[in-house]
């Protein structure tokens, strides 16, 4: 089964548009994404529309970041980006007449809604500015470790 990768992807791009100056072009994108501009134009329009984001036309225009990174969270972006549920696993008959079958789907109904309740709680705790800090954090670290020219 293939993964859903528009979180990480999308995140990706956040973060390079908060350190970018300037508008960058669904061209620019998708090259880094290794994805095609209509693909990119797509899913930045989730985010568009949740406000996150906002396009300009013309020469010199593309996407730009709209709103203050501490104000969106992991689970913000996903549901912008039009995420799939949480889990794909589910039950295989949600009124079964058998009592093993009943027994099973309240154990994994319980058990899955709990689980998806910690990761949407997770997701919703972390914002795009803690994920910007980190990258900070890390390139200044890569500076420290190259070699002085």
């Amino acid at each position: 089964m293939r993964n859903d990768s528009r979180l990480s992807r999308m995140l990706h791009v956040l973060l390079h548009m908060a350190r970018h100056e300037g508008a960058m072009t669904s061209e620019t994108i998708a090259r880094m994404l290794g994805t095609n501009p209509v693909v990119v134009r797509r899913t930045m329009a989730g985010l568009r529309d949740a406000g996150y984001v906002r396009s300009e036309k013309g020469h010199g225009g593309g996407w730009v970041i709209a709103v203050d990174l501490e104000t969106v969270s992991l689970l913000d972006v996903h549901r912008a980006v039009g995420g799939p549920r949480i889990f794909a696993i589910g039950n295989e008959h949600s009124h079964p007449e058998c009592a093993v079958e009943q027994a099973v789907n309240e154990a994994l109904q319980d058990v899955l809604a709990d689980a998806e309740a910690l990761l949407v709680a997770r997701l919703g705790a972390v914002k795009l500015a803690e994920l910007a800090r980190n990258v900070d954090a890390r390139c200044a670290i890569d500076k420290e470790r190259a070699p002085l020219g």
